[in-house]
């Protein structure tokens, strides 16, 4: 690079010698041109005069300013036709010198998608991974400053997972392009794996070995921290998986658009704190009512991690969308319409039992349901299920303890779909608030109720069997009575079982009953 440098500047002198000369072999013509214009004044005197009664009195200013303005043309001209362009002054890296950001094309990538760019893309990946670091992230995190690898709007064929061939960095980000798998890419990997493996500096991989030795993380805390996907489009080609992150921090999927995947568009295992915003996945692409739908198959996002959001997502065909197996996760702004429930398809399945802490609000299940296995702090708040899409509580150990499902709307179709099911027997039950939800055309089931009973006699029974979630489960009673007459009765609560509340008087009297149960609440 040295060379070629000192080259250049030499070539450079060389030009500016050149001009001077030129420019003094001008300048010697102009004066014998003046010269020999003052010799032959006599002899042409009658043809100057001429032209100074046609032009004026400063024609032959006028001439030698034109004379000198083509000489100045000349010079001018001349060093672009002494100069021809050299492929040995491009910079021999895939970037910009000084810039620290690798264009993939730079390194043979071929962004029409024919020809496999699988090593051009390794190849791009290391040499970013090799950028100065400037200090720290996360203790043992190198921070390479914001280093982009971009893929210059390209369509890239690729046989084999992008990796980086190192572990431990961090701040760098993904863009501006396509990936598509090849008819050979293994079907247990994924296109873009953050991970670490024993084998990632071998281009010889074994391409049968099972996804968790291929995604097998260090013995350090992370591997990676603040890797950034943003703007990508990946086809799977119905091989394996899109984008798969392993024992990572704090890693941004942004703005993408997963296709074709046969396991999953986004797989999380470990780390913290995954961010997934504003991306479309599906196995097939459909915008609904897609005559394959019985036969989709595949999950849009695992998450089996803590601390992860996934925002303002769509998932629109896979038989699952979203598996949970991680803690203290937050689903936002999430429309599903994968695989309808009928189908046999899943919206949100979280599979964590007896220690769920996840949060799902303000999205919109459409025709597929929520799963939960014996869910623990559970909040499902301010969503839309539509198409009889409903929650079930699947029990494990029977545990159901801290769940909030609240102020959502659900919309059937008039054939007596509950809108909470319970798939199993549930024996510990506490702090359950199933209430203030919107119902049409579903059979609305809630933890807490009000019943009305009216009547002449000494006995009535309130019966909540066909609104409460949980059989033969009470756990506070409020009961309220009005008389008509002279009478005054003594009444007192003489029976709670099967979801009925029984309320007794000593003597006959018209009376209006009202009665308050809670299911979820109290000892």
């Amino acid at each position: 690079m040295k060379g070629s440098l000192l080259t250049t500047k030499a070539l450079l002198l060389f030009l500016n010698c050149v001009m001077i000369i030129e420019l003094m072999g001008h300048l010697m013509v102009i004066e014998v041109y003046g010269a020999n214009s003052m010799a032959t004044n006599h002899g042409s005197s009658a043809r100057l005069l001429h032209e100074n009664q046609h032009h004026g009195s400063n024609s032959n200013n006028h001439i030698l300013k034109r004379k000198m303005q083509t000489i100045k043309d000349s010079i001018a001209a001349r060093p672009s036709t002494l100069i021809s362009p050299s492929p040995n002054l491009a910079p021999s890296t895939g970037h910009i010198t000084g810039s620290r950001v690798y264009h993939v094309t730079s390194y043979g990538a071929d962004p029409t998608g024919k020809t496999d760019s699988t090593e051009a893309l390794l190849k791009a990946f290391s040499e970013a991974s090799k950028s100065i670091s400037n200090g720290f992230l996360i203790d043992g995190i190198n921070n390479l400053g914001g280093v982009e690898i971009h893929l210059n709007g390209g369509i890239y064929l690729i046989s084999r997972p992008l990796q980086f061939p190192t572990a431990y960095i961090g701040n760098i980000l993904i863009h501006g392009g396509t990936l598509k798998a090849s008819d050979n890419f293994a079907t247990d990997r994924y296109l873009i794996e953050l991970s670490v493996s024993s084998s990632s500096q071998s281009n010889q991989e074994n391409t049968t070995s099972s996804p968790n030795q291929k995604l097998s993380t260090s013995t350090a805390a992370y591997n990676f921290e603040y890797i950034t996907f943003r703007d990508l489009m990946l086809d799977c080609n119905y091989k394996g998986g899109g984008i798969a992150v392993a024992n990572s921090l704090r890693i941004g999927i942004d703005n993408c658009y997963i296709v074709h995947f046969m396991s999953e568009g986004i797989r999380v295992d470990g780390g913290h704190e995954t961010m997934i915003r504003s991306s479309y996945l599906g196995q097939h692409i459909t915008a609904g009512s897609d005559p394959g739908e019985k036969n989709f198959t595949g999950t849009g996002i695992s998450l089996a991690g803590n601390d992860n959001v996934v925002s303002d997502v769509i998932v629109f065909s896979a038989d699952t969308g979203i598996i949970l197996s991680g803690q203290a996760n937050l689903l936002s702004g999430v429309h599903l319409y994968n695989k309808a429930t009928g189908f046999g398809g899943t919206g949100i399945y979280l599979k964590l039992a007896g220690l769920t802490q996840t949060r799902i609000v303000n999205s919109y299940l459409d025709y597929t349901g929520i799963v939960a296995e014996d869910p623990v702090q559970l909040i499902i708040a301010n969503n839309f299920f539509l198409g009889d899409a409903f929650i079930s509580f699947k029990s494990v150990k029977g545990v159901a303890n801290g769940v909030n499902i609240v102020d959502n709307i659900f919309s059937g179709s008039g054939n007596g779909i509950d809108i909470v099911q319970l798939n199993g027997p549930f024996g510990d039950v506490d702090e359950i608030l199933v209430d203030r939800n919107s119902v049409k055309g579903m059979n609305v089931k809630a933890t807490v109720a009000k019943v009305a009973v009216q009547g002449n006699g000494s006995s009535w029974t309130a019966d909540f069997r066909k609104i409460l979630l949980f059989p033969n489960l009470i756990k506070h009673v409020q009961y309220t009575l009005s008389t008509s007459g002279n009478a005054f009765p003594n009444y007192a609560l003489r029976n709670v079982s099967e979801n009925q509340v029984v309320i007794e008087s000593n003597v006959p009297a018209t009376t209006s009953v009202y009665v308050m149960v809670d299911q979820g609440f109290g000892s």
